[in-house]
């Protein structure tokens, strides 16, 4: 168990999903130490020194809440806690046991990792990676995740962190349908109830902010009673 810094410390105590996340991190820079029991999360995160803590709700021995106001009496930095799917009062006692955000499981990992550069470059811009090979490019789009970044023909693109996640699993299936059902299943963890009406409002500030048309997109195209589409080869040149 090293004593140097790490980037990130992910408490959970599902083995396969703490190894496959970390594994996803690591393939995009970040450095990540795992620990599966709560009773043991204190100490670990004495040892690792972590920038951030990832923080599942239900572990073994402590639960995630109690670790997270124990951390907050010394701990600066950003958590991020886990809740369960449709627990909007997990999400709100995490919030107000000092978490900083909070994702529903489960989560894609490009989502996770979205949010996870989010929160370290509010406290610590400086010390974020370069862009790396990680970067998706698609002709003149290009999307950094580790600095959560877009350009669009050599120009940056303003984008929220909602707008950003949206795009980021548009571009990871890009060339295939993404239905409404897929959208909320994955960026927000529950189902689609057939009335919610926000990813199509973000689709249309993302044609807007990307220079696709509202009236007869071509990059961002509607697929009439399936879903969403983002063309591979719809963004010109690189630049």
């Amino acid at each position: 168990m090293s004593n140097t810094a790490t980037d990130i410390l992910l408490v959970e105590d599902d083995q396969r999903l703490a190894d496959l996340t970390a594994e996803y991190f690591r393939q995009n820079g970040l450095s990540v130490e795992i620990e599966s029991r709560g009773d043991r999360a204190m100490s670990r995160f004495a040892t690792t020194k972590p920038r951030i803590v990832l923080l599942d709700l239900m572990l073994p021995g402590c639960d995630g809440l109690t670790i997270c106001r124990e951390l907050r009496e010394t701990f600066d930095g950003p958590i991020l806690i886990f809740t369960a799917r449709d627990s909007d009062i997990d999400q709100v006692i995490g919030l107000e046991a000092g978490a900083d955000d909070y994702v529903t499981k489960p989560v894609d990992p490009i989502v996770l990792l979205a949010r996870t550069r989010a929160l370290l470059r509010r406290v610590s811009p400086s010390n974020m990676p370069p862009t790396s090979g990680s970067d998706i490019v698609l002709g003149g789009l290009r999307i950094s995740p580790s600095a959560q970044e877009v350009w669009l023909d050599g120009i940056k693109v303003q984008l929220t962190t909602h707008e950003f996640e949206l795009l980021m699993l548009l571009a990871h299936h890009a060339g295939k349908v993404l239905s409404r059902d897929d959208m909320f299943h994955n960026l927000r963890g529950i189902d689609y109830d057939g009335l919610d009406r926000s990813i199509d409002g973000r689709i249309s500030k993302l044609r807007r902010k990307l220079k696709d048309s509202a009236t007869e997109p071509t990059r961002i195209k509607t697929v009439w009673g399936k879903g969403y589409l983002l063309v591979p080869d719809a963004w010109g040149e690189p630049a």
